[in-house]
């Protein structure tokens, strides 16, 4: 066994053994599976819904590098500068050097994915920069040194005593409590003050407008609003893939994102910045910064398959469905991304000879490309991996392809093949298999850890029907 599915396997064993986390994941993913399916009540109009954002989203992958450049100008012209960064290491590097250049010291970060995915915060942190979640899972989750374990609710395998153990021991000063709403307050009292400290702010992107230099953010609880508006600096981070033409592209994807993320019609806060403070107003930002991550979506946009990963939305649906997902929870993938889009993204991503055993965490049960908003077909992605990962062509591209393909698994599939593309030969090794039946081993490796061995029958039912005057010929 590989280095990488020992660790894979290790995280499932020890996922599956926390029933404390699995009841959590389960209560919490039935609850958002139903309150999305009161959402979309009328099935006609969700599938109109998805064919459109289908449309949008396409529509923006094809044109990308138009839309990235018209993006860049009116951002531009709007006053905000716009920094292109090919992997982590240099979006890191960019953001670094914009946070030195206006003497911060210390950050209030909204919300962002693709900060996980470059591992933005410890980076500050080891150049001495402080850097605090404001989102309340995310800053959960810091409190705990974990990372997200869904892309949407980060802490959602934590229960309410876990996180008034966490606030008792960093912030002895405050009383004890396991209320939520309580806890809710003291970590808004604990934030605030930092928000006024900060000397800049940093957010992700949920979608990027072309056609008018706007960058648009969802959120329910106001953290994103104030890092983005509160700090001198507000520097946002993204991927390149969040654009979009047009200002009339973003309601039909907000309305299937909200819907599909946590069943609410819409957030609490849509923000729509465009520009860093103007003349005569009283707050927002001195200066904005958008750092444009590419971190392989440009090599991912060639393939004409895997392209339809770039039109996700990050509304974590796909998880919320996933049945494997429920059982193990976010950190057993041991990725940024979690679920079936991360089955899919991860693995191109960081390469196949790095985690493509991802890939069997799937049941091909199809539930995910049934509620994705934007109509990504997962379960034929992530076949199509599972084949590049013991392919021996080299025609995907994707880094580590073939790097799962075992010289055993080869040798059975062509004997498999030689038997069964004979009749004769077939013939023969049914007869010898049922005489030798007794012989059937108790344990074939992976599979039978879980399943019984079946044997070969008594006689073959060739022999039956022949015996019992039918033809079969």
């Amino acid at each position: 066994m590989s280095d990488q599915a020992a660790a894979f396997k290790h995280r499932i064993n020890t996922a599956l053994g926390d029933e404390q986390a699995h009841s959590n994941f389960r209560s919490a993913m039935s609850m958002l599976m139903e309150k999305r399916a009161a959402q979309f009540p009328d099935e006609d109009e969700l599938l109109e819904k998805r064919q459109r954002a289908n449309a949008i989203r396409a529509h923006a992958l094809r044109n990308l590098p138009q839309l990235l450049e018209q993006l860049e100008q009116q951002l531009i012209n709007n006053g905000i500068q716009v920094h292109w960064a090919r992997d982590g290491a240099e979006a890191n590097a960019i953001i670094h050097q914009l946070l030195e250049a206006a003497g911060a010291k210390s950050v209030v970060k909204g919300k962002s994915m693709v900060s996980e995915e470059i591992d933005l915060n410890h980076y500050l942190q080891q150049h001495g920069i402080e850097i605090l979640e404001s989102d309340l899972g995310e800053f959960i989750i810091q409190l705990a040194h974990e990372t997200p374990s869904h892309i949407v609710m980060p802490a959602i395998h934590k229960t309410k005593q876990d996180i008034a153990e966490l606030f008792h021991k960093h912030f002895p000063e405050l009383p004890y409590s396991e209320d939520v709403d309580e806890m809710t307050q003291q970590a808004r009292q604990i934030l605030r003050d930092r928000f006024r400290q900060a000397d800049a702010g940093i957010s992700g992107v949920n979608f990027m407008v072309a056609e008018t230099g706007t960058l648009c953010l969802v959120e329910n609880e106001g953290n994103g609003r104030m890092s983005t508006t509160v700090p001198p600096l507000h520097i946002a981070v993204t991927g390149i893939e969040k654009v979009v033409e047009k200002l009339t592209d973003v309601p039909p994807l907000l309305d299937l994102l909200t819907k599909s993320a946590t069943g609410q019609p819409i957030t609490t806060y849509f923000n729509m910045i465009s520009h860093p403070r103007q003349a005569g107003e009283l707050d927002g930002p001195e200066a904005v910064h958008l750092v444009l991550l590419d971190n392989g979506r440009s090599h991912i946009k060639r393939d004409e398959v895997l392209l339809d990963t770039l039109r996700c939305i990050r509304c974590g649906s796909c998880i919320n469905h996933c049945p494997v997902y429920v059982q193990v929870g976010g950190h057993a993938y041991g990725t940024v991304y979690p679920g079936p889009i991360g089955t899919v993204l991860e693995p191109m991503r960081l390469g196949i000879d790095q985690i493509g055993t991802l890939t069997s965490a799937c049941s091909l049960c199809g539930a995910c490309a049934q509620v994705c908003p934007v109509q990504i077909p997962l379960p034929k992605l992530i076949n199509r991996l599972r084949a590049d990962s013991v392919s021996h062509q080299n025609h995907s591209g994707v880094k580590g392809e073939g790097s799962l393909r075992k010289q055993a698994e080869v040798l059975s599939w062509k004997g498999w093949r030689w038997l069964y593309s004979s009749p004769l030969r077939y013939r023969l090794f049914s007869k010898l298999a049922t005489r030798l039946r007794g012989l059937t081993p108790s344990s074939i490796g992976g599979w039978s850890r879980y399943r019984t061995v079946t044997k070969p029958a008594p006689r073959p039912l060739s022999e039956l029907i022949k015996e019992a005057g039918f033809d079969h010929e």
